[in-house]
């Protein structure tokens, strides 16, 4: 957000500005300059970017945490949350319940993920598909075994980022912790059984898709590559339960490994 200046929309004398200020830091927020997760810069560097004082800023913040839109740092600091800390237990026992709601959740992320794709492929910056690649780059290295979990989920926040949307990234960020333990399972054995290789191929072809403006391309490659994981967790949870799929069943954890 640096270099950042609002000045020509300071407000006039008759308005509150601590509002002014906390409606200048929603719009961001709903810009996606701002997203989930990331730390706002500190008091003092607010206000010069807003031209207002510290402690406008202070009571914009102030406002902005009641409302939910923003939660304190342990050690100081403020970031920007989402509906994440009220789902991701329900969601996380509600897919640990049963095989085919881990199944379900596969199925929910490849439609989001294949309309962020297409939305990728028509509005990303030369600059993020840059970023995009520089990852897949990572995620190619021999020695990034332990790595590579990280590197993947990587990937597809990048794509997210590139999708330039807002929503979609809040909606991310709501399951995000879910899929991150999926992702680390997708690197573990007996999950890749050495297939990191494929994987690999599956995500360059999204970038590849990515890179030449293809949005039918990008949304076929994401379809591909998560279809390629629903097979995999329903092939898995067929050997270990003998091929029954009752509610009592234990999915495959997304933890396991």
């Amino acid at each position: 957000m640096p270099g950042t200046d609002d000045s020509a929309h300071v407000p006039s004398s008759s308005q509150r500005i601590s509002e002014w200020v906390a409606q200048q830091l929603l719009d961001r927020i709903a810009r996606g300059e701002l997203v989930p997760g990331e730390r706002l810069p500190g008091e003092r560097q607010l206000a010069e970017q807003l031209h207002v004082s510290r402690v406008s800023v202070r009571a914009a913040l102030q406002k902005l945490k009641t409302q939910g839109f923003l939660t304190a740092v342990q050690g100081g600091g403020t970031r920007v949350v989402s509906s994440a800390g009220m789902m991701d237990g329900a969601l996380t026992a509600m897919v640990r319940s049963t095989h085919q709601n881990l199944c379900d959740l596969v199925e929910i992320r490849m439609a989001l993920e294949s309309w962020a794709a297409r939305r990728a492929a028509e509005r990303a910056t030369p600059e993020q598909i840059d970023t995009i690649g520089r990852i897949l780059a990572a995620m190619s290295e021999t020695n990034r075994d332990g790595g590579r979990a990280a590197d993947d989920m990587d990937f597809h926040v990048a794509v997210a980022q590139a999708s330039g949307s807002p929503v979609y990234l809040h909606l991310l960020s709501t399951i995000r912790d879910i899929l991150g333990n999926m992702v680390e399972m997708k690197h573990t054995e007996p999950f890749m059984e050495n297939h990191e290789a494929l994987m690999i191929e599956h995500h360059r072809a999204i970038h590849q898709a990515l890179a030449r403006r293809d949005p039918d391309g990008a949304a076929s490659a994401v379809t591909a590559h998560l279809g390629w994981i629903l097979a995999r967790y329903r092939t898995m949870s067929d050997h270990s339960t003998g091929g029954t799929d009752s509610a009592t069943d234990t999915p495959p954890s997304p933890n396991a490994g």
